[in-house]
């Protein structure tokens, strides 16, 4: 058996990743936002990548034949595919659903599985 031992967490490199924590706020206090289940704040690499792709490949996805909905449907499939590797889903990206944010993922368990094999005592 082997034991790993996790690297301990560096914090101020990770707030050096999301660009609003710079904010100063009230009398110079840096910003620690602790709001996450309303809106979660987003790293720079993020809105690095959203601000590439609207600036260049910015299209429906799966719903056209024209070159940008054919570009933005490929980079869709190979982040589903990124995603499903980095989880572990075995069978690829037919395992995984992308939904807008968690009250939408929860809503969706909840209603296509849970009314349906859930029961009486189940809590």
């Amino acid at each position: 058996m082997s034991s790993q031992t996790a690297e301990p967490l560096d914090v101020g490199r990770v707030r050096e990743e999301f660009p609003i924590l710079e904010r100063e706020v009230g009398d110079g206090q840096r910003l620690a936002y602790l709001d996450n289940a309303a809106t979660s704040q987003t790293p720079d690499r993020v809105i690095d990548a959203m601000s590439d792709y609207y600036r260049g490949t910015n299209a429906n996805v799966h719903r056209g034949i024209h070159h940008l909905s054919q570009e933005a449907s490929i980079a869709y499939e190979e982040a589903h595919d990124r995603l499903a590797e980095f989880v572990g889903a075995s069978g690829g990206r037919e395992e995984m659903i992308f939904t807008k944010n968690t009250t939408e993922g929860l809503n969706l368990v909840a209603y296509a599985w849970g009314l349906n094999e859930l029961g009486e005592g189940d809590e």
